[in-house]
């Protein structure tokens, strides 16, 4: 089995692992609503793609009731007898 003669080291081990680094990603504003998305994409907030030719809506986007009404606490039974 092929064994290294001498040891590696530190310095020349790590500029080797100077490429493995992670990137960020790129993100842009939303033409319609302004918010952050990745591009090419379609905005998930209103559902608004920008193409090459012109806006449009892709996705009709819902916004719940749960999100507008204030949770309602938990009842034990104890309580209401």
């Amino acid at each position: 089995m092929a064994v290294p003669f001498r040891k590696v080291s530190k310095t020349r081990r790590d500029m080797r692992r100077t490429h493995y680094k992670i990137t960020a990603n790129g993100l842009v504003e939303c033409t319609n609503c302004g918010a952050k998305i990745r591009p090419h994409r379609a905005c998930p907030k209103c559902g608004f793609y920008k193409g090459a030719d012109t806006s449009k809506q892709v996705e009709e986007t819902k916004v719940t009731e749960e999100k507008k009404a204030p949770k309602k606490a938990k009842t034990s039974k104890k309580t209401e007898e």
